[in-house]
């Protein structure tokens, strides 16, 4: 199967945010290359929040070029088997933790916003940190912290809070 024809499944299963999940849809029926970051008129990205509940923490990236605090996450790459894949992979990339294991379930949210290169459709998971996880700065990060859940959203967007509040419904 390919990451187009996951992708595909993924969002038809997704139950919730039905307006947004028809136009995460339109889109990649109107668009074959709508996964890469190639597609001008905007391209499904995955994500994780990455989640420490033993500590009731998540770990947040100061974004290079947004200068945003958000979740770990990005670009789909040819690689990528399936948006979950991706997901795990951006979340291990971004955060430097091995071990990482997304919650069960599928996505938790979706959340479509525009940036420099064009409108993210991201498809949102959470991932669970290994006990003892140590977290080690990408080249993609000004910073990376460790915030208590009552922190979040103190630092980030309502779409990182949001993403917070649905992960920890399904913990």
């Amino acid at each position: 199967m390919s990451l187009y024809d996951d992708a595909v499944l993924v969002l038809k299963g997704y139950e919730g945010q039905e307006e947004l999940r028809e136009i995460y849809l339109e889109h990649l029926a109107g668009h074959l290359d709508g996964l890469w970051k190639s597609c001008g008129d905007g391209h499904i990205t995955a994500s994780a929040l990455v989640i420490d509940p033993a500590r009731g923490r998540v770990l947040l990236t100061l974004h290079k070029k947004l200068r945003m605090w958000l979740q770990m996450g990005g670009h789909c790459e040819p690689a990528d088997e399936t948006l979950a894949a991706a997901a795990l992979r951006e979340g291990t990339e971004e955060s430097g933790i091995p071990g990482l294991s997304l919650l069960p379930g599928g996505p938790v949210r979706l959340d479509r916003h525009l940036t420099p290169c064009a409108w993210h459709l991201d498809v949102q998971y959470a991932a669970l940190a290994p006990a003892g996880a140590v977290e080690a700065i990408s080249d993609e990060s000004l910073d990376l912290r460790w915030f208590a859940y009552d922190e979040v959203a103190g630092v980030a967007d309502d779409s990182v809070v949001r993403l917070l509040e649905a992960s920890r419904a399904r913990l």
